[in-house]
């Protein structure tokens, strides 16, 4: 005679699942206040729905449960969310200006989902320890890493847009060879006024008259200055209309 078990439902898989929105929650208001693109709702989502199907696993199948017959395997579900999640993340990186972002992002969801998992695995110190260490990597490295030394030959990007017969682009050469970057890429182009205008860190600029030519040159450089203060003195150099840079150097998101 086989007796079949009823799915288990209780408080404290409830307990679980509100580990797991607490702790994820926290990790999601974090990326909403620094405006990333995954934010609150993401994140939460990720680690209760992670949560969820732990819990699932462990308990959702109980009364098809046979001895000898059905067999239950609750890590098959754990390694499933290690798969969808890398999807998931994979969808938040992108690259501009060739530089690579999101990658950050892409990593917090992934951590989520391993706290959502462990609260709904009823290791609720693992998921709480792991939360901690999130918040150690995300506010505490930045400083460190600024204070480390920076690569000479790591590739950075500015891009700038001037306007054309006026000598900026020997300007722009310039400038970056005496803070001692050395160009390793340019490449430029011609944009008539009234067209796309480029946009920088603050928004579209206005766009130029009809009968203006722009000149859009990307520099590759490389080198132990700052990229960013090259990109403000480059925004002073007359007839430059936008600058933007990405300072591979930089600590990021």
């Amino acid at each position: 005679m086989v007796i079949a078990l009823s799915n288990v439902e209780g408080w404290a898989q409830v307990v679980d699942l509100a580990i797991a929105l607490g702790l994820s929650a926290a990790i999601g208001l974090e990326r909403e206040i620094r405006q990333k693109s995954a934010g609150l709702r993401t994140h939460t989502l990720v680690g209760v729905g992670a949560a969820l199907f732990m819990l699932i696993s462990k308990y959702g199948f109980s009364d098809v449960l046979k001895p000898g017959e059905v067999i239950l395997d609750p890590s098959r579900v754990a390694a499933q969310i290690v798969t969808g999640v890398g999807f998931l993340g994979a969808g938040l990186i992108f690259v501009r200006s060739d530089a690579v972002r999101g990658l950050t992002t892409a990593a917090a969801v992934w951590v989520t989902a391993a706290i959502g998992a462990a609260a709904g695995a009823d290791l609720p110190i693992f998921a709480l320890l792991t939360t901690g260490v999130y918040f150690l990597v995300v506010r505490g490295f930045p400083p460190l890493v600024r204070h480390l030394p920076k690569s000479a030959s790591a590739i950075s990007v500015i891009k700038v847009r001037y306007l054309d017969g006026r000598g900026v682009l020997r300007e722009i050469l310039r400038h970056a060879t005496e803070r001692g970057f050395a160009v390793a890429e340019i490449a430029t182009g011609s944009v008539h006024g009234g067209t796309q205008p480029i946009e920088d860190r603050s928004g579209v600029l206005p766009e130029v008259p009809s009968n203006a030519t722009m000149i859009d040159v990307t520099l590759k450089i490389h080198g132990l200055g700052s990229v960013n203060e090259l990109a403000a003195v480059l925004s002073e150099v007359e007839g430059v209309e936008a600058v933007r840079a990405d300072d591979v150097n930089s600590a990021g998101e």
